[in-house]
This record gives C-alpha cells, structure tokens and sequence, in this order.
C-alpha cells in the first residue's frame, strides 16, 4: 500500500510540474504565434486581390474533412466576383484534401460567383479534388460565407 500511495505522489508531482512548463511556455509564445497569424492574414489579403482593386473577406467552413477549412477570398468591386483565394488553415488529407492549395483547383475560382459556387457532383462548375469532394465542397462553402459578410 505503501507502495502504491508513492508512486501515486511521485506521478502527481511529475504531472505538476510538467503542466507548469506547458503553461509557461504557452504565455511566452501565444503573443509571437498571434503576430504571425496576424501577419499571415495580411499578407493573404494583399496576395488575393492579384493587383487589382477590390474587397477581401476571411471565409470559414467547418466541413472540411479534416476539420475547419479558414480562407481568405478576394473579390472584385462587385463584391460577388471571385478573384483568388489563400489557405489560412486546413488540415485536409495531405496528398489529397491538400490539393485545395494548387493553382490548378483554386484557379477554377476566379471569375465566379462566390455565392453560387458548387462542384460538379452537386451540380455546378468547379471540378473537385479527386477523392477528396468533401473538401471540394468545404472550399465552395468558405467562399460564399466570406462572400457573405462583405453584403
């Protein structure tokens, strides 16, 4: 018993003190990682607007295969017209979901209405990811709602 109650003290203390380290670090690095998120927005919206004059919004969609889908869409002045997008964060099935970040899907965009978009299957225009529709469709969501909160 006496043992027993040792080990429990010792495993007590050990977890005590490794959730006191977690906790410092995690207030040493949560105000570098909120810059860098902050930075990496802005540098979205400057990259999506590919020169031209227009309006961006953050879009989400929290039916991503692998979790929530965070974009950040350009549009035209029309407020509708799909420029470009950037991933801000995804994390699909690399080799797969991932595919959202390439030129060739994300180029299929540009020119459409963010708030009629729809893969093939469903009956739009966009080409989805092969094997990975679900993440089609979260991209086509991200993009109406940030298309949403610039009405």
């Amino acid at each position: 018993m006496k043992k027993i109650l040792g080990l429990v003290v010792s495993l007590t203390i050990i977890s005590g003190a490794c959730a006191a380290v977690l906790a410092y670090v995690n207030s040493i690095t949560k105000e570098p990682i909120a810059a860098t998120a902050e930075k990496a927005k802005e540098a979205a919206k400057l990259a999506v607007l590919c020169g031209e004059e227009g309006y961006t919004a953050e879009g989400r969609s929290s039916e991503g295969y692998g979790g929530d889908i965070v974009l950040m869409v350009g549009f035209k002045k029309d407020k509708k017209t799909v420029i470009s997008y950037k991933v801000l964060q995804a994390t699909e099935t690399p080799g797969l979901g991932m595919k959202l970040k390439t030129p060739e899907f994300a180029g299929q965009f540009a020119g459409k209405d963010g708030s009629s978009l729809k893969v093939k299957k469903d009956g739009g225009e966009i080409e989805a990811i092969t094997s990975a529709t679900i993440t089609s469709r979260a991209v086509c969501k991200a993009i109406a709602d940030a298309q949403k909160k610039l009405q």
